[in-house]
């Protein structure tokens, strides 16, 4: 179709390439030219930027050493004055502070001279200095305070204090003068990074304008391209609409499921629950009984009784509880899913191992009864994907598979795992009674169920679960035969994306 285009705009397909090709690599070159001057422009911006923060880091240094300084002269003066142990105290702290700043100042200001030079002097006046204060405040707190103040009145601390202030001044200055020197290269390094961008700007302009020229001389090829469109759009059309009535099918029978969950299992759900409450009553009743039976005629209350009262029947109630909510959450998902369009998935990380876990206990007292086993072999991976939605897959698989076990044999159901690439694999195994090869797919049918019909169920799980897991960016199968148990494999991504949390 491309050679029919060109030869329809009068031109050679060789020729069109190089040209398309030309202006491709003019524009790559253009690109990269422009990538690496801003790269070291860039860079030097950076090194300039560091260079002034480097000068008021020194500036700010300089600075709060003069404070420590001033801060000392002056609390040996309030010393000296009132012999306040205060004064004396916040003086030792302050001159204490003094060798910290002046090493601060000399480890910023390492590399320039001048500065190397004006610290040495400031360090031999500020020892100066402190030999003179150390020596007024021994005689202060030697209880000499007068001739402290003579002394100190007699010192040349004055004359050290201005040359101190001077020689910080001095310091600043310099500092100041590096900063103005600094902020000058940062700006020309600044003009000089817009200027790359402006002439890469014309470069990939000049690009633009030359194929845009070139593309506009075979615009005449848009009519064959619309024709071929056209076409598509028919096609897509087509496909749209049968879309859109399977979407209605599904949606149909989404609401007859959801129909069938609101009435005909609401109610007895609901009766369920309302006579587990009766029963929780009547046995703190029965239990309130066997207690006053056993303090005034023991010999009449059995063991069984005992058990059945305060063991038996709590933990029955407790898990008729737990199955109850279990199923009632369930309901209230599905009807909601039915009653919104669907339920919104919110991927969060799973513990998988926690959440068979938590399963297993959920069936605890189905599968004691069945004389059954549930086993996880090693690690499951973990997956990030609705945590509800994996509830009640797995939930849903386990509970089959206890289930259906074969009666007569020990029943083992195992949960196992694997990780390949993107997505994670489970696979639930039991040894139970089977399903025939032609059944395989039917199991997962809306209200379809296969076999010998001795278990009670509507036919919805299975169907459900695979809902849950087109949902959910996966896909699940079995593989079985008669009399030699079932696996069912769900493929799931590792990882819920953000494409597949919100189709439909």
């Amino acid at each position: 179709m491309f050679r029919t285009l060109v030869q329809r705009l009068g031109g050679r397909e060789a020729s069109v390439g190089r040209v398309l090709i030309t202006f491709m690599v003019i524009g790559f070159l253009s690109l990269i030219a422009a990538g690496i001057a801003a790269f070291l422009v860039t860079v030097r911006n950076q090194e300039h930027t560091r260079s002034i923060s480097h000068t008021y880091e020194v500036e700010i240094a300089i600075a709060q050493a003069g404070t420590i300084i001033e801060q000392s002269e002056t609390t040996r003066r309030g010393y000296l004055l009132t012999g306040q142990p205060i004064y004396f105290d916040t003086y030792t702290t302050t001159a204490n502070r003094l060798p910290v700043a002046l090493d601060r100042i000399g480890l910023l200001s390492g590399d320039n001279p001048r500065q190397r030079a004006n610290l040495a002097r400031l360090r031999a006046l500020t020892d100066d200095l402190k030999v003179q204060r150390d020596r007024t405040m021994a005689l202060a707190r030697a209880g000499r305070r007068d001739e402290a103040i003579r002394l100190f009145v007699e010192e040349s601390s004055g004359r050290r204090m201005r040359a101190i202030r001077d020689l910080s001044m001095a310091m600043g200055d310099e500092e100041r003068r590096l900063l103005g020197i600094r902020d000058a290269e940062q700006r020309a390094s600044v003009r000089a990074f817009y200027a790359t961008l402006i002439v890469a700007g014309i470069l990939l302009l000049l690009v633009a304008v030359a194929s845009l020229l070139t593309v506009l001389r075979y615009t005449r090829d848009l009519a064959a391209s619309r024709d071929v469109l056209r076409d598509f759009a028919d096609s897509l059309e087509g496909l749209v609409k049968e879309r859109t009535a399977d979407l209605s099918r599904a949606n149909e029978e989404i609401q007859r499921f959801a129909y069938i969950v609101s009435h005909d299992l609401r109610s007895p759900l609901v009766n369920v629950m309302g006579f587990t409450a009766e029963l929780d009553t009547a046995t703190a009743a029965i239990t309130e009984l066997i207690d006053r039976a056993e303090e005034s005629a023991p010999d009449i209350v059995t063991q069984e009784a005992r058990l059945a009262a305060r063991e038996d029947l709590p933990e029955a109630i407790g898990f008729i509880r737990t199955s109850t909510q279990k199923m009632d959450r369930l309901i209230n998902a599905i009807l909601k899913l039915s009653r919104e369009g669907r339920r919104v998935i919110s991927p969060q990380p799973i513990d998988m191992n926690a959440q068979v876990e938590t399963i297993g206990a959920t069936l605890k007292h189905m599968i004691d009864d069945r004389d059954a086993t549930l086993i996880v072999e090693g690690e499951l991976p973990a997956l990030v994907s609705d945590r509800l939605a994996i509830e009640q897959i797995f939930s849903n698989l386990i509970e089959n598979a206890v289930k259906y076990l074969q009666p007569g044999r020990p029943g083992r159901v195992i949960v196992r795992g694997s990780r390949s690439g993107p997505r994670v694999t489970y696979e639930i195994e039991d040894n139970g009674r089977g399903i025939a090869p032609g059944d395989h797919q039917r199991v997962f049918d809306l209200f379809r169920r296969s076999g010998h019909q001795d278990q009670p169920g509507e036919g919805i799980g299975l169907a459900h679960v695979r809902a849950l897991a087109y949902r959910l960016g996966g896909i699940i199968d079995v593989s079985s035969e008669l009399g030699k148990g079932a696996t069912f494999r769900l493929t799931l991504p590792a990882t819920l994306s953000e494409a597949q949390d919100n189709r439909k």
